[in-house]
């Protein structure tokens, strides 16, 4: 098993920088300066600049994971406790995803996330974290092997869906639905195709897929295929097999030529 030190409770990651102890300090984020109105006006001259760094991002972003190979996004929670029932699950989903020969991405926090880059690691396989800067997060965990740290969401998601074939959703927060409804949105307009998303968790998730039944769709405001674009499960075993058949559904394997 492997074992690593972490010592972040007091990190700050501004972009690519990690700020610890007596070296950080306290101000905005990216993101909020970029998107905040208030106040003083001589940013917007600096926005030109702005736009460098955001291309800044897509380029490490591709440049980092152009050779990662399939790869499947696990999602959950940065709140899941390691003494929690799904912080097991989320090594479980890890773990089996890297033996059906997937990387692992995740948020690259701490939690669901951590729990899925633990199983991955643990198990030989890449995994591979995507951290974002906050101003109540500490970095990317311990078991991340290699993780890009965003400014901007937008750059963020981009990666998460440009190479990641399928999504696993962990019991999570605003941050998990977030991209939980993204990749609903992307797969509804047919933007992704092919992507299976799995929501883990049946009691966690039944309220919102009643909620989605019974008002959002009784009201007209999706079509009942769109409940379709979305599994609830229980079962690891069953998520990871949608992830595989997706995959295959993809890149089938060739059959072998006949002799003539």
């Amino acid at each position: 098993m492997n074992t690593r030190r972490n010592d972040r409770h007091a990190d700050r990651v501004t972009g690519p920088v990690i700020e610890r102890r007596g070296q950080v300090h306290e101000g905005s984020t990216t993101d909020q300066r970029l998107l905040d109105s208030r106040g003083r006006t001589d940013w917007v001259h600096t926005d030109p600049w702005r736009v460098l760094r955001i291309q800044a991002e897509f380029v490490e972003g591709f440049g980092a994971l152009a050779e990662t190979g399939p790869a499947i996004a696990v999602f959950g929670s940065a709140r899941t406790p390691v003494d929690h029932p799904f912080y097991g699950i989320g090594e479980e989903v890890g773990r089996k995803l890297v033996e059906a020969g997937f990387a692992v991405i995740t948020g690259g926090g701490p939690g669901a996330m951590e729990a899925a880059n633990k199983g991955a690691c643990e198990a030989g396989g890449a995994s591979l974290g995507l951290g974002i800067e906050l101003p109540f997060e500490s970095g990317l965990n311990q078991w991340v092997d290699k993780g890009i740290n965003f400014r901007y969401f937008f750059a963020r998601k981009t990666m998460f869906v440009k190479y990641s074939q399928g999504f696993v959703v962990l019991p999570g927060g605003l941050g998990t639905l977030d991209e939980l409804f993204e990749a609903l949105t992307l797969v509804q307009t047919r933007k992704v195709t092919s992507f299976p998303i799995v929501l883990i968790g049946t009691s966690y998730w039944a309220g919102l897929f009643d909620w989605l039944r019974q008002t959002v769709l009784a009201e007209g405001k999706i079509n009942a295929a769109d409940l379709d674009m979305m599994v609830l499960t229980d079962d690891v075993d069953e998520a990871v097999s949608l992830m595989v058949a997706a995959r295959e559904d993809r890149w089938p394997t060739p059959e072998p030529e006949r002799p003539e």
